[in-house]
């Protein structure tokens, strides 16, 4: 073995630590980057929140270039030597963030067609301005709702032992997970006294059933609408046929097929029509109006309205804190005679220009960014999720001149308010499919033709996967039946022998 040395030269991509952060930052949610400001505001002592509208960051961080202008110039006396050091991060992290620095191996896979969230976070509508703070509600949980009404039934000692033991094994479904021979074997095992029938369990579950919502702690679906059922006037109509229906023949039901019931039940069509009727009006799921799962807030980074005719973008403005560089603390920098606080003044000073630097980035990227999807998608503004262009995250990397790992980072976990509600930006990336015309269709407005077309069709003889993809062909768009079915269930309509019904 011999050994040697060699000089070699080759270029090397190296990010530094202000690049990380801009990235980092970039990719972050409303909500992330709200916690990393204050995580920032408590370990920067130059960091403070802008209460003044009026002074320099009168309008936040939206305003990026008034206030990084406003900033330079209040501190120009007591940065000499920060001040290169910073321009040159903002040239590295401006070079950096376009689509000729950034290597393929940063880059982030995407398979828009894998995308399953076809509809927007909230369709309610048009919200108030002012409401800038989503709260969530929180409520009792099942258990506690059934504990007070526990409480205030009279029990004997026995009974409410065993009232006990039923409520502890309802689930957050309301479902009994545990069998009334578990419960009873568990009330014997240390009882000194006279043992448990099984018979009293039954006999408190009963009463446990009648709770309200009726139907609770039941062991099946089929006990939850039978306790319902008992519960009507003997005289309504067709109580005793749905009963039958349910009791003997709830796997037929689940299935809709129709013409066995009728063929088991000698019911006739009109007549299976009322039993249905009167099954449509129970709680399959009587807990789900006490247990209420908490709602997933977004605060939207951007907001859309038209003005004059023209579609417009503006970041929101309540979206983050307003946040500037203290001036008392940064003109300590020169003032102080101590070497060690000067440097520990400057230090944090320069960090604190970073960061607000790289929100100034986020801000114009994520402003750049959006302003380019509406300009491409006006015609969903205009006309809704049907006329949704086929877009990629190479066709806006081009656009703006960025990479396109940049335009992944920053359409994730990012939300758009518009006048048909609040969707995330990567909503409006989507495959496309060819036309009979040689143009090309969006998967997103193909899924909107497929929830139109099942929305409009007859609940008796509701449309079959071919059968859309035929109607699809008539209006020159070629789908496969497979494609149809995929689009289908990620909009979580079921097929359709299960959307088929009598009423």
């Amino acid at each position: 073995m011999r050994q040697s040395l060699q000089l070699r030269m080759g270029q090397q991509l190296t990010m530094t630590p202000q690049l990380q952060q801009a990235i980092r930052l970039l990719q972050l949610s409303t909500l992330d980057l709200q916690q990393e400001i204050q995580e920032a505001l408590d370990s920067n002592p130059l960091l403070e929140v802008e209460e003044n509208e009026q002074e320099t960051f009168e309008n936040g961080l939206d305003k990026p270039h008034e206030q990084a202008q406003a900033t330079d110039k209040s501190e120009s006396n007591t940065e000499e030597q920060v001040e290169p050091q910073l321009s040159d991060y903002e040239q590295d992290t401006d070079t950096a963030l376009n689509k000729e620095t950034l290597s393929d191996e940063m880059a982030m896979d995407v398979t828009w067609d894998e995308y399953i969230s076809a509809a927007p976070v909230s369709s309610s509508g048009p919200m108030p301005e002012d409401e800038s703070v989503y709260q969530g509600q929180t409520t009792e949980s099942l258990q506690e709702y059934l504990m007070w009404q526990l409480e205030l039934t009279p029990f004997s000692a026995t009974d409410r032992l065993i009232a006990l033991s039923i409520v502890e094994g309802v689930d957050d479904s309301g479902i009994l997970t545990v069998s009334c021979e578990d419960i009873l074997e568990s009330l014997n095992k240390d009882n000194d006294q006279d043992p448990i029938e099984l018979d009293e369990v039954e006999a408190v579950l009963k009463r446990i059933q009648l709770f309200d919502p009726v139907g609770i702690a039941a062991r099946s679906l089929q006990e939850c609408l039978i306790v319902q059922l008992n519960q009507f006037s003997s005289e309504t109509p067709w109580l005793e046929q749905t009963k039958q229906v349910i009791d003997e023949h709830i796997d037929l039901l689940a299935n809709r097929d129709y013409r066995t019931i009728m063929k088991k039940t000698k019911l006739k069509e009109g007549e299976l029509k009322e039993v249905m009727t009167l099954i449509h009006s129970l709680n399959p799921k009587p807990a789900a109006s006490i247990v209420q799962e908490e709602a997933d807030y977004v605060i939207p980074d951007v907001s859309v309205k038209k003005v004059k005719g023209r579609w417009v973008v503006e970041l929101n403005p309540d979206s983050m804190p307003k946040i500037r560089v203290n001036d008392h603390y940064a003109a300590m920098s020169r003032s102080v005679k101590s070497s060690s606080d000067s440097q520990f003044i400057r230090s944090h000073l320069q960090e604190a220009k970073w960061f607000i630097k790289s929100l100034e980035s986020r801000n114009e990227t994520l402003l750049k960014v959006t302003n380019c999807i509406v300009q491409q998608q006006q015609a969903f503004f205009e006309h809704g999720p049907e006329a949704m262009r086929p877009m990629v995250l190479n066709d806006v990397a081009e656009m703006v001149d960025m990479h396109e790992s940049t335009i992944s980072r920053v359409t994730t976990q990012k939300y758009m308010h518009t006048p048909r509600g609040i969707y995330e930006l990567k909503y409006f990336f989507s495959s496309h499919v060819s036309t009979e015309n040689g143009g090309e269709c969006s998967s997103t407005a193909i899924r909107a033709l497929i929830k139109k077309l099942i929305a409009a069709e007859n609940s008796a003889k509701p449309l079959s996967d071919s059968k859309i993809a035929d109607v699809l062909a008539d209006q020159g768009i070629k789908v496969a039946r497979r494609t149809i079915a995929k689009y289908r269930e990620s909009l979580a309509i079921p097929p359709s022998n299960q959307r088929k019904s009598l009423i």
